[in-house]
Formats: C-alpha cells, sequence, structure tokens
C-alpha cells in the first residue's frame, strides 16, 4: 500500500527512469495532505515507471478519473471515423436527425468534438441521477438552444461532450459509446480503465476525496470571485443546489453507467496502457490509431481564446492540446488533478492519478515537473 509514512511512495521504476522516482517522491514529499496518487508511464510500448503515493491507495487501486474520461470515448471516435464509420465533415444531424434547430442542423462532427455545439448544459441543470446518463443528456439536448451559435466559437462541453458524441455513435453503430469501448478498446487491451464499473471490480473502488487546501490555498480561492456565469453552467453549478465534482464522481449512478465525458472509473496504469495502445504496439496488439489518425486528432481544431475559461488553442478532434509535450501529442486531464496523454514522437504514453482533489481543481501542477521528467528520459533514450 502507501508505506513509508503518510505520503510514502511505492511501485518500481526500469533502469534510467530513477530520475522520475526522484521527481515523484520529492512531490509526494511536499504534499500537505496525501494525494493517494498514481503514476504509470510506458516507453514504446513498455511500462517502464509504475508508482503510487499515499496511505490507502496502491497500483490496484480505481477510483474516478473524471475528464480523463473523455480520451477514452473520443479514441472510439477516432478508431470509427478510421475505420469510415463516421465522417468528420459531415452534418451531426446526418447522423442524428433530432439535432436540429438555432443552427445546430449545420454543425458538424468536427466542430461537435471540438467543443463548438454551444449545448454546454440545459437550462435547469441535471441532478446526480440525470447527469450520469448519456442517453438522458442527449435527449434533452437535441432541442435545446445553444449558449452561442454552433460553429463560432469554442468552450468546454465538461458533463456533456460524451453523450452528445456518444449519441452520434449510437446512431452510427446501434452501440453505445461505452459498448463500443468495452468491445474495441478496453477488453481487447485489458485496461483497467472503465466506463461503467463491473459488479466484479468493486473491491478495488475506493472514493475521490475532497479536496483540503491550506490557509492560503482558500484565501486564494475566495479573493478570486465568483465563477463566471457559462463556466457555472458547464459545471452544473447554475443548479440549486449546485452539483458537488467528488459526489458525482463517487455516485453509485456514475460508477454504473460510465457516462463518457466525466465518469470513468480507472488507475495510472490504465490510463498510460490506454494511450500506449493508441500509439503503438503493446504485448504483440497492432496500434489502435494509423499514424495519420492520430496526427489528425491531435491537430489543433479551435484556434484562439476558449469562450469558459479563457484558455487558448485547446482542443483537437475531442482531446485536448498537449502544448509542453509537442505538436503530435494529445490526451486528457482529469478535474481532481489527473492527466492523460500520448506522444508518438518519444514515444512516450503517460497516465496520472489523484484520489485526493488537487488544488485549484484541474490539471495538478505536478503534471509540469512529472512530465518534464519523463520527456527527459525518454529524449536521453
Amino acid at each position: 500500500m502507501g508505506g513509508n509514512g503518510v505520503n510514502g511512495v511505492n511501485g518500481t521504476v526500469a533502469a534510467g527512469w530513477e530520475r522520475v522516482r526522484e521527481e515523484f517522491e520529492a512531490f509526494a514529499a511536499a504534499e500537505p495532505h496525501s494525494p493517494e496518487a498514481q503514476l504509470a508511464v510506458h516507453h514504446r510500448g513498455r511500462r517502464v515507471v509504475d508508482l503510487w503515493a499515499g496511505e490507502d491507495t496502491d497500483g490496484d487501486t480505481l477510483s474516478g478519473v473524471f475528464s480523463i474520461t473523455k480520451g477514452a470515448a473520443h479514441l472510439v471516435v477516432a478508431l470509427l471515423v478510421q475505420d469510415g464509420t463516421l465522417e468528420l465533415d459531415r452534418s451531426v444531424s446526418a447522423y442524428w436527425p433530432e439535432f436540429t434547430g438555432y443552427g445546430k442542423e449545420r454543425l458538424t462532427l468536427r466542430q461537435l468534438i471540438s467543443h463548438q455545439s454551444g449545448l454546454i448544459n440545459v437550462e435547469e441543470g441535471f441532478d446526480y441521477e440525470g447527469i450520469a446518463d448519456d442517453a438522458l443528456i442527449a435527449s434533452r439536448l437535441a432541442g435545446q438552444k445553444p449558449y452561442w451559435e454552433p460553429g463560432t466559437a469554442y468552450g468546454y462541453h465538461a458533463f456533456v461532450i460524451g453523450a452528445l458524441t456518444g449519441e452520434v455513435v449510437r446512431r452510427a453503430t446501434g452501440r453505445s459509446i461505452q459498448e463500443v469501448y468495452e468491445e474495441r478498446v478496453r477488453a481487447p487491451y485489458g485496461l483497467d480503465l472503465y466506463m461503467g464499473l463491473p459488479a466484479s471490480q468493486e473491491g478495488r473502488w475506493k472514493p475521490v476525496l475532497e479536496m483540503l487546501p491550506t490557509p492560503e490555498q482558500a484565501a486564494a480561492q475566495a479573493a478570486a470571485g465568483p465563477v463566471p456565469e457559462l463556466l457555472a453552467v458547464a459545471f452544473n453549478w447554475h443548479r440549486e443546489p449546485p452539483m458537488d465534482l467528488v459526489t458525482h464522481a463517487n455516485h453509485p449512478r456514475t460508477r454504473e453507467l460510465g457516462p463518457a465525458s466525466a465518469g470513468g472509473i480507472g488507475s495510472a496504469r490504465g490510463v498510460a496502457a490506454l494511450y500506449a495502445a493508441a500509439i503503438g504496439e503493446v504485448e504483440g496488439r497492432a496500434a489502435l490509431l494509423k499514424p495519420e489518425t492520430a496526427t489528425e486528432f491531435a491537430r489543433l481544431q479551435t484556434p484562439g481564446q476558449e469562450v469558459l475559461t479563457g484558455e487558448w488553442d485547446h482542443f483537437g478532434l475531442g482531446f485536448e492540446q498537449q502544448h509542453a509535450v509537442g505538436p503530435l501529442a494529445f490526451g486528457h486531464c482529469g478535474a481532481a488533478g489527473g492527466q492523460g496523454f500520448a506522444d508518438p514522437v518519444s514515444g512516450i504514453a503517460y497516465g496520472y492519478t489523484r484520489r485526493r482533489f488537487g488544488f485549484p481543481g484541474g490539471i495538478a501542477p505536478e503534471n509540469g515537473r512529472l512530465t518534464a521528467a519523463v520527456l527527459e528520459v525518454a529524449r536521453g533514450l
């Protein structure tokens, strides 16, 4: 388990990768509270880093990974585009006729999966059972008026993007995005990253833990003022009471249904193996994506400023840009602080998870140091 004190680090690294362990140990020692974190890294298909830190987390622990799930979901879309089942520049309404009105009928699949639809939520929001149900979300959003004209701007569809793209997948294949993921990705590669946790794995699940900010962090958060209105809508905070992210991640319906936006359950091993399988051979199995598909999905689709978070040049096709890694890298972070990405150039597949919600939420700052250490070793090799 955790061992070696409250933030003790356990696990292994391959010869030559000790620099990454040193960085992980330094981060864990500096944390004011046990992070309950995991780090796994593959290099050219071989796992070279397998570490964890905390009192109640080991390498096998499964927990909510929030928006890291979007990477798994959009890998399914990439596979279906690669197969010719889906066409990026075809209108969404060609697959989903009810998706119409307010300019939605002109929106292409390319624009949808790069967060340009404006359908960030419904006016009244969703309760915990509703936000876990992709089919319900899709049916409610099909006739919804967008928050901006589709295709004219982009903003983070935090809890609904997987339902929207998932409905296109269902209309095109007759299968849910969760079913296609299980059949084509998770089961064949034996990944510890689930969209819908099987009952047989419940014993390995442990809950996401609340953020415990330091007094200085709490003061900084209070001084930042209220959340911008559209951002609150996207995160389902505009309803009363506002949705609590930790409660959502730990809700039984989230675990059961595996909503494709932010409801996955997994480990760092599962996240890293997902991205390793995306770009290269793993244990004799061919890469899921052809190089040209990976390049297309990594390429920037949304130049300019994002209307909700204010970030710049944020999305490829469903995946977040990985500016610190390289132009061909693609991945997605998670609200508690986790991160996953693949980099075809260096051959790195990276998975990092936290059960203890990190401050201030979103990709945790230690990922910068960990990623830099990983890339330093990989490039040296």
